[in-house]
């Protein structure tokens, strides 16, 4: 319930641009698909080391900090990626701008991706995903709007309700989802979940905002 007041013309273009990417790493065959993840995602093993010697890419290691926030391991990791991009980062470009949002959503990207090569510097499993960007986004909606309400599907029983529930809470939820499971992992392999990169990405993303945050929102944002 936070209708923008212009179209998000640069999140519609992040989320077709994911899309677009998938669907052709698709189109390249179970294998063609798996090589160009690893190619463009990001191994801490790379990033730490300098070296390009695990999964080959055309460009400088380190531009994968960029490349792996568009490529995706599976329907169900882009569905639920690009939900979240829909519902959150339309408000938070409308707040920052389209320009401010795309360099944003880019920073949060590559932090998100520095925090999962920092707790993890020595795995050559490839980091792929939009989800420490989108994590930004969600940090920074915390900060801009955390009484909006957010439509949530509860389990009532045998009954299933969609219920308003204050952005503040559901944001707050979904990050401590993400420290419990980073406890629960104890520095394991996370089952394929980069639970850091979603940390890093929401703390820069808040952070960011609660900087960056023009002043004529600020004041609308805290009266």
């Amino acid at each position: 319930d936070n209708p923008t007041h212009r179209v998000p013309v640069m999140t519609y273009g992040i989320l077709v641009v994911n899309v677009v990417a998938f669907l052709y790493a698709k189109l390249l065959g179970s294998t063609g698909f798996g090589a160009a993840t690893s190619s463009w995602g990001t191994i801490p093993f790379e990033i730490t080391h300098g070296v390009d010697a695990i999964s080959p890419t055309p460009f400088p290691v380190y531009a994968t900090l960029v490349t792996s926030m568009f490529m995706h391991a599976g329907w169900m990791h882009i569905g639920l990626n690009m939900l979240y991009l829909w519902v959150f980062a339309n408000n938070v470009e409308d707040v920052l701008g389209r320009v401010r949002f795309l360099v944003f959503y880019l920073l949060c990207g590559v932090a998100s991706a520095c925090a999962q090569v920092l707790a993890d510097p020595e795995s050559t499993i490839p980091l792929v995903g939009a989800s420490g960007a989108v994590a930004g986004a969600l940090g920074a909606y915390l900060v801009a709007f955390p009484g909006a309400s957010v439509h949530v599907l509860v389990p009532i029983f045998f009954f299933i309700r969609i219920v308003p529930v204050p952005a503040v809470v559901v944001l707050l939820m979904w990050f401590g989802f993400q420290l419990l499971n980073v406890w629960l992992d104890q520095g394991g392999a996370g089952g394929g979940v980069a639970w850091y990169a979603h940390i890093g990405g929401f703390v820069a993303g808040y952070l960011m905002m609660r900087i960056g945050m023009p002043p004529n929102r600020r004041r609308r944002v805290e009266t």
